[in-house]
């Protein structure tokens, strides 16, 4: 099997922000624009904002055919996709467009390259973000077997992948139903049509704060002790563990005013992931919080399940980005002034005492889910370097 350089397959193509000064370039634009936030899967069929002819014109983005790979070489690395539009990208991504498809299917190069991933995270260096150059990314090595194995290799990976996304359907299908029944208990808590009593979260919370990265950055963690939990750890309803940093009890001690207690609901406060939000999971205590997430904690009369799906329902998230964003286009930022102002309706405590039981059942259906998941991933990983190596065709 032979293996060839990145860069003599594919053309590489940079990506760029037009100006946001310029209304002009943004404004009833039709020409899809991707940031990191759009690549949620195999496939990239739409993006979240738009650029103009003008904005094109007037900066070095480039557009990349439909049918070619995406790739992500800045802050989160080695993330890929399939275009499935034209489309032009952010400086965070590049466009790899394949230069011969008799040669290598866009498929099978997008497989191969998800495989690498980790390898490619290793290889990337930034204090602040990571970020991989792109003559780095040009010389990685890709095996080329004949075609008709690469149709193989696709046809057994996207059966195993089916496998994975039809079981993350049903885990989402249990999310779906956690906030339905919390718009049947509590009703839309922006409209707070039942007409619950409203009080400011500062009054609802005996602490709220942010805290800050240790000097160093990346570079000062460890590999174990006191876990830093950072905005890639904290989704809507689910604390993501992948990618959890650790500090010792010196860069702790400077950290004690944002100690993480059992209950606690973390918020992210800045940048593409504002406005996520969980409780924090019991068995990564001790914890401190960097700068981008902010500590909820709730007193008595405000339990953690009740305020974490009204901050993360689709009403109160819009309200939140209003907020987030009220500065300009480019703020998204939360203060801890904002937050302790939020208005917040209160339901009785037994009430929401209830919800969290309801919650907490359906959260041990999807723990057995998600163990399944991880079963279904583990395979997937294995058939993908099996692949690679020639084992399995």
């Amino acid at each position: 099997m032979e293996w060839i350089e990145l860069g003599e397959l594919c053309e590489v193509k940079g990506g760029s922000t037009p100006s946001r000064r310029k209304k002009e370039y943004w404004e009833y634009g039709n020409i899809p624009w991707v940031k990191i936030s759009d690549i949620k899967g195999k496939y990239v069929m739409k993006t979240e904002e738009f650029i103009t002819k003008a904005g094109f014109d007037n900066s070095s983005v480039k557009m990349i055919e439909k049918g070619s790979l995406i790739y992500t070489i800045f802050a989160t690395v080695g993330k890929v996709a399939i275009l499935d539009i034209d489309a032009t990208t952010n400086q965070a991504i590049v466009g790899l467009e394949i230069i011969d498809k008799e040669l290598i299917k866009e498929d099978y190069l997008f497989y191969f390259l998800q495989s690498i991933e980790d390898k490619v995270k290793s290889q990337s260096r930034g204090v602040a973000q990571n970020n991989i150059n792109i003559g780095i990314l040009k010389k990685i090595k890709i095996p080329v077997p004949p075609i008709e194995t690469q149709k193989q290799i696709v046809e057994v990976l996207d059966e195993a992948q089916k496998l994975i996304d039809n079981r993350k359907k049903q885990i989402e299908l249990l999310d779906d139903l956690i906030e339905s029944i919390f718009y049947d208990m509590f009703g839309d808590p922006v409209k707070n049509n039942r007409g619950w009593e409203v009080k400011k979260l500062g009054e609802l919370t005996s602490k709220i704060g942010s805290g800050s990265t240790p000097r160093g950055g990346e570079s000062s963690y460890k590999k174990e002790g006191i876990s830093l939990i950072r905005s890639m750890n904290i989704y809507d309803g689910e604390f993501v563990y992948d990618g959890l940093a650790f500090i010792d009890e010196g860069q702790a001690s400077k950290l004690n005013n944002v100690i993480v207690l059992e209950g606690d609901v973390l918020i992210n406060i800045t940048g593409a992931s504002i406005n996520r939000a969980c409780i924090v999971p019991k068995d990564i205590l001790p914890a401190r919080v960097n700068q981008h997430v902010s500590i909820l904690r709730p007193k008595k009369d405000l339990t953690s399940n009740y305020l974490v799906n009204l901050l993360i329902s689709k009403t109160f998230k819009r309200k939140l980005y209003n907020i987030a964003t009220s500065g300009g286009a480019t703020r998204e930022a939360i203060t801890k002034g904002d937050l302790e102002n939020l208005e917040i309706p209160i339901p009785p405590l037994p009430l929401q005492n209830q919800f969290a039981n309801k919650v907490q059942a359906i959260e041990s259906q999807k723990q057995l889910l998600e163990k399944s998941l991880k079963l279904l991933e583990d395979n997937y990983n294995s058939l993908m370097q099996r692949s690679f190596k020639g084992e399995l065709f």
